[in-house]
């Protein structure tokens, strides 16, 4: 089977620093075609910029990196430096990329993409706020029906929310964007908390990346080293989340998720819930199914792909 073409939207962050990598790590199952950046765990300078540091990590300075949206579509960004630090990789220390930023925004590179492959060929798997790929539905509606699928980090049903009560952040940051998305009518598939928060960093998984004694490995694990001392503070728990490698994960080996194909509405008005992910896990009203809404990950079999794939580096 030929790989599956993929466009990543992110804001790296660590854990999108992850997704890329493994992305990068397994060509046979992955045609990754570029990477968008967007405001959100960092503003847009320090995400476009931390895309490229990632390619270059991993040798694949190729890879083509655009700068989309900075900020969401009618909010203030709200950014996340208590989480990833001020660079958006806070931990190991980050060389300067040398790799081109491309000229083409990032939105014109999505709408193209989606005009010029052959329908149905593509996969769009936003990892950070949905400002671009929202902005590219609403500039060209024509290219939803041309869609393969987008598979998304975001939300929570269980779980409820990360940066409220109610909500998880990169919904959050842009709920109307993320609204647009839902009601695209694109098939979409969601890692929700629910399943990244079974996807926990432990000592010995963060030991196995740091036994490939290679450049990829010892970043990786000084990137979760960092990144898990917020949420075990936070949680109590023994390790961190790794939400959006979730995503790619799934691209390559959907027998690790488990979910429902249900009804998800972004609530965009309220400002006590603003960007809950209304999650109809019951099935309890007859609005229509619009989600693959995701629940449950083989957390071992994740972390060993994650292993094998980096070891590739």
């Amino acid at each position: 089977m030929a790989p599956r073409k993929i466009i990543i939207d992110t804001d790296p962050g660590q854990d999108d620093a992850v997704a890329i990598l493994l992305a990068l790590a397994s060509p046979d199952e992955i045609d990754l075609l570029g990477i968008t950046a967007v405001a959100g765990n960092v503003p847009l300078p320090l995400t476009q910029k931390n895309a490229r540091i990632v390619c270059e990590l991993a040798g694949k300075p190729e890879t083509k990196v655009f700068a989309g949206c900075d900020a969401p579509l009618s909010r203030t960004l709200m950014t996340a430096e208590h989480v990833h630090g001020k660079t958006g990789l806070d931990g190991p220390p980050m060389v300067e990329p040398t790799m081109p930023l491309q000229d083409q925004h990032g939105v014109d590179f999505i709408i193209e993409t989606l005009r010029s492959e052959p329908s149905g060929t593509v996969t769009i798997c936003p990892i950070g706020p949905m400002t671009n790929i929202a902005t590219a539905l609403e500039r060209a509606p024509d290219i939803v029906p041309r869609i393969q699928e987008i598979v998304l980090m975001g939300g929570a049903y269980f779980e409820v929310g990360n940066v409220t009560p109610a909500a998880e952040f990169n919904i959050y940051v842009d709920p109307e964007a993320a609204k647009i998305v839902f009601d695209s009518g694109a098939p979409l598939t969601v890692m929700p908390l629910d399943v990244t928060h079974k996807a926990l960093t432990t000592k010995t998984r963060i030991d196995a990346f740091r036994a490939l004694n290679t450049k990829v490995g010892d970043a990786v694990a000084a990137w979760t080293d960092f990144f898990e001392r917020f949420d075990m503070e936070k949680y109590g728990s023994e390790g961190a989340p790794l939400h959006d490698p979730c995503t790619v994960a799934y691209l390559i080996k959907p027998e690790l998720f488990q979910g429902r194909h249900i009804n998800v509405e972004i609530e965009t008005s309220s400002e006590l819930t603003r960007g809950m992910t209304v999650a109809d896990w019951w099935r309890v009203t007859d609005r229509p199914a619009n989600a693959m809404f995701m629940k449950d990950i083989d957390a071992t079999g994740f972390y060993d792909l994650l292993a094998e794939r980096l070891a590739r580096f």
